[in-house]
C-alpha cells in the first residue's frame, strides 16, 4: 500500500513539475518513478515517516491554512523590515507539542519555520519545541497554540 502511495505521489509531482507531455518524456518519467519505488523497497526505507499515510487527507486543508498563515506573516515581516524604526523584539519561546508522533512533531516544527518571523531551533525528546520569534506578536502567535492544535488534529486519536 505504501509503495503504491509513494508511486502515485511521485507520478503526480513529476507530471506537475515536468510540464512536458510528449510520449517519450512521459514514458521516461514513468520508468524513473517505478525505478525509485523499486530502489526504495529494496533499501527497505518505506515506513510511516517516509510515506505518512496516517496523516490522511486532512493534510490538504492544513496546507491551505498554512499558506494563508505564511502570506499573512510575510506581510507583517515585510512591514517591519520596511519600517524606518525596525520594531523588532526577538524572543525565544518554548512550546509543548501536542502531537505525540515524531512525524507530526516534525510537521509542526517545519510549519513554524516556514512561517516568516519564526524559526524552530530545537525539538527535544519530550516534545518541547524551542522557537526564535522576531517580534512579541509572532511569539504570541506561536504560543496561542492554533498551529499546534491543527497539527495534533492531523495525527488523529490513538
Amino acid at each position: 500500500m505504501k509503495s503504491l502511495a509513494l508511486f502515485f505521489v511521485l507520478v503526480v509531482l513529476w507530471l506537475m513539475w515536468s510540464g512536458l507531455y510528449l510520449p517519450l518524456v512521459m514514458a521516461l518519467g514513468l520508468a524513473s518513478c517505478v525505478l525509485v519505488v523499486l530502489l526504495v523497497r529494496r533499501l527497505e526505507t518505506i515506513d510511516h515517516e517516509s510515506v505518512p499515510l496516517h496523516l490522511g487527507w486532512g493534510i490538504v486543508p492544513y496546507w491551505f491554512w498554512l499558506i494563508k498563515e505564511i502570506v499573512v506573516s510575510s506581510l507583517q515581516v515585510t512591514r517591519i523590515i520596511l519600517s524606518p524604526q525596525l520594531r523588532i523584539s526577538p524572543r525565544m519561546v518554548r512550546l509543548a507539542a501536542m502531537p505525540r508522533g515524531e512525524v507530526a512533531r516534525v510537521v509542526l516544527g517545519n510549519s513554524i519555520t516556514l512561517t516568516p518571523g519564526t524559526l524552530t531551533t530545537d525539538i527535544d525528546e519530550n516534545g518541547v519545541i524551542t522557537v526564535h520569534a522576531l517580534t512579541s506578536q509572532s511569539a504570541d502567535g506561536v504560543l496561542s497554540g492554533e498551529m499546534n492544535r491543527r497539527v495534533d488534529q492531523l495525527e488523529g486519536k490513538p
